[in-house]
C-alpha cells in the first residue's frame, strides 16, 4: 500500500484548486510587478547594491535552514568579487563560501540556461569541494546509491518523517523532471517555481544538500520568472522564518498517497513568497534612502573616509554609537583627522550636533530619520 505520494503511478499529474491558488497568484504578481518597477527606476549602482544584499541574504539563509551557520562577510566579499562589484571591506572566502555562491550566481545569473544532470553535478561538486559533509564521506557529483530517510530526534528517539525515491529510481525521476523543467511551459513561472521546488526535493536525489539545491532551483525560476539577474526579494530568507510551516507543508503533501492534490504547498508557496516580496520593502527603503542622500549631494565635495562612513551608516547596519576615535579607527587616520571630517560635515549640513550626559558629543545624520548616532 502506498505511504507516499511518489509511489502513486503517473504521481507528478499534479491537481490544485485553481480558484484559490488564483487569487493568491495574482496578488504575488501585482507584488512582484510593483517592486520590479521600483527597483528599475533606481541607478544601476543601487540595483546591484540591492541585488549583492539579497543574494548574500539567499546564501546565508539556505544554510541556516540546514543548520550551517556562514559567515555573511565572507559570503557578500565572495559574491562582489564575483559579480566584479566595487565595494568596500572586501575579506577572503573559504572554498566552501566560494562553491555555494558559484552555485548560487550560476542560477541566477544564467537563468536562461537549461537545467541538465551535470550542471547540477556541478552545483554538487561545488557545495562540497572535499567530497564531506561534516565528518562524513558523501558522494559528490553524482546521484545517491542508497536509501534516503529524513530522521529528527535522539539516537534511540529516532523518528522517521519520509522516506525518499528508492535509489534504482532516482535516475528515472531525475531525467523525467528535468525534461519538465526544460520543457514545460504551461503553467505560470511561479507556479513551476513552487512545482519544481516540491519534487526536487520528493525525489531528493543527493546524499546532502537536496534542501539547498532545491532553493537554488527555487531561485533560478523566480529570476526567469522576474526576467532579471538582479535579485530584489530573498525567498531563502523568508523561508527561513517560516521554517516550521515549510516543513509542514512538505510532508503533508509527501505523505500524500491518495492523490496528487498539491494545494497546500503552492498555498504555502504563494503565501511565503508574498511576505518575501513585502520583506523586500525594508531593503529598499534603505537602497532609496541612501540613493536619495547621495543624489542630494551629488556635488557635495567629500573625501574618501567620509564616504566610507557616510555609507556604513546609509546601510543601516551600523552598530553602536561611532566616536571620533572609532572613526580614527574604522578610517585608519589619527584622532585630529577624524574630528576634522566630522566638523566638516556638519558645516555641510550633512550631520547635526546632539545632546550627550556623557563625556564624548554625539552627532546623528540630519537625513537620516532613524537617527543614527555618532559619538
Amino acid at each position: 500500500m502506498a505511504r507516499y505520494i511518489y509511489q502513486r503511478e503517473n504521481w507528478t499529474d499534479f491537481t490544485w484548486d485553481e480558484k484559490k491558488i488564483g487569487v493568491l497568484l495574482a496578488k504575488v504578481r501585482y507584488l512582484q510587478g510593483q517592486l520590479l518597477g521600483k527597483m528599475t527606476s533606481l541607478g544601476f549602482d543601487f540595483q546591484e547594491e540591492s541585488t549583492l544584499k539579497n543574494i548574500t541574504l539567499d546564501v546565508v539563509k539556505s544554510s541556516e535552514i540546514e543548520g550551517e551557520k556562514l559567515n555573511m562577510k565572507q559570503v557578500r566579499s565572495s559574491i562582489a568579487r564575483r559579480l566584479g562589484l566595487e565595494v568596500s571591506g572586501l575579506i577572503n572566502s573559504p572554498r566552501n563560501v566560494d562553491g555555494i555562491v558559484d552555485m548560487m550566481l550560476d542560477a541566477t545569473q544564467f537563468y536562461e540556461k537549461p537545467l541538465t544532470e551535470k550542471r547540477l553535478f556541478d552545483w554538487h561538486g561545488a557545495m562540497f569541494p572535499t567530497g564531506r559533509s561534516g565528518i562524513y564521506s558523501i558522494k559528490v557529483a553524482q546521484y545517491r546509491t542508497g536509501e534516503m530517510q529524513i530522521i529528527s530526534g535522539g539516537f534511540g528517539n529516532e523518528k522517521v518523517h519520509y522516506e525518499a525515491v528508492l535509489a534504482k529510481n532516482v535516475k528515472s525521476e531525475m531525467d523525467i523532471f528535468l525534461n519538465w523543467v526544460n520543457t514545460n511551459n504551461e503553467h505560470d513561472s511561479i507556479i513551476k517555481a513552487a512545482i519544481s521546488h516540491l519534487w526536487f526535493v520528493t525525489i531528493h536525489p543527493f546524499d546532502d544538500g537536496n534542501g539547498r539545491i532545491a532553493r537554488t532551483i527555487t531561485d533560478m525560476l523566480l529570476a526567469r520568472s522576474d526576467e532579471s539577474k538582479k535579485r530584489f526579494y530573498s525567498m531563502s530568507a523568508q523561508i527561513n522564518k517560516e521554517r516550521k510551516q515549510y516543513y509542514q507543508a512538505l510532508e503533508k503533501v509527501q505523505h500524500n498517497s491518495e492523490d496528487s492534490d498539491i494545494t497546500i504547498w503552492l498555498e504555502w508557496f504563494l503565501n511565503c513568497l508574498k511576505n518575501a516580496l513585502l520583506s523586500s520593502e525594508k531593503i529598499l527603503k534603505t537602497v532609496l534612502t541612501k540613493a536619495d542622500f547621495w543624489n542630494k549631494h551629488t556635488k557635495t565635495t567629500l573625501n574618501e573616509r567620509q564616504k566610507l562612513m557616510l555609507n556604513k551608516l546609509l546601510d543601516g547596519n551600523f552598530v553602536g554609537k561611532l566616536q571620533s576615535s572609532k572613526w580614527a579607527k574604522m578610517c585608519k587616520c589619527s584622532q585630529d583627522t577624524a574630528i576634522r571630517d566630522i566638523k566638516d560635515l556638519i558645516e555641510k549640513g550633512i550631520l547635526q550636533q546632539e545632546e550627550s550626559g556623557g563625556r564624548s558629543t554625539n552627532y546623528a545624520l540630519k537625513e537620516n530619520d532613524n537617527n543614527t548616532n555618532i559619538s
